[in-house]
């Protein structure tokens, strides 16, 4: 059976105000091992996208801190210790000193990862 952890993890992703160690696992699946270390609503990054929205799925827990994710219907919180679904279609809300684990569909975690890359080199 497949396995990582955030120091086995194969990729890692530093930028501003984000650190990510990423594995892709057996079954479509990507779990990523994520640190936010600056405030920052991503929205913009999202632009290109059906709806400018991430097209992928996410189940997650937050070990500290907090997270937002933005819909069409609204926007919801989940703080430490909570676990939680977020369907395709939002763009997230970052705060500083949190933590979080994520689970997510390789191919459309990659697809809105190549937009949000772009937009983010175009953005400087």
């Amino acid at each position: 059976m497949p396995k990582t952890s955030k120091s086995s993890a194969s990729e890692t992703v530093e930028v501003e105000g984000y650190e990510g160690h990423l594995e892709r696992l057996e079954g479509g699946y990507t779990v990523a091992f994520e640190k936010y270390t600056a405030d920052a609503d991503l929205a913009e990054f999202f632009k290109g996208l059906p709806d400018d929205q991430c097209q992928a799925a996410h189940w997650g827990y937050v070990l500290t801190g907090k997270v937002t994710f933005k819909t069409a219907a609204g926007e919801e919180t989940f703080e430490t210790g909570d676990a939680y679904y977020v369907p395709p279609g939002h763009t997230p809300v970052l705060y500083a000193g949190t933590e979080v684990i994520e689970f997510s569909p390789t191919e459309q975690l990659q697809q809105t990862l190549d937009v949000v890359t772009k937009n983010m080199e175009t953005a400087g």
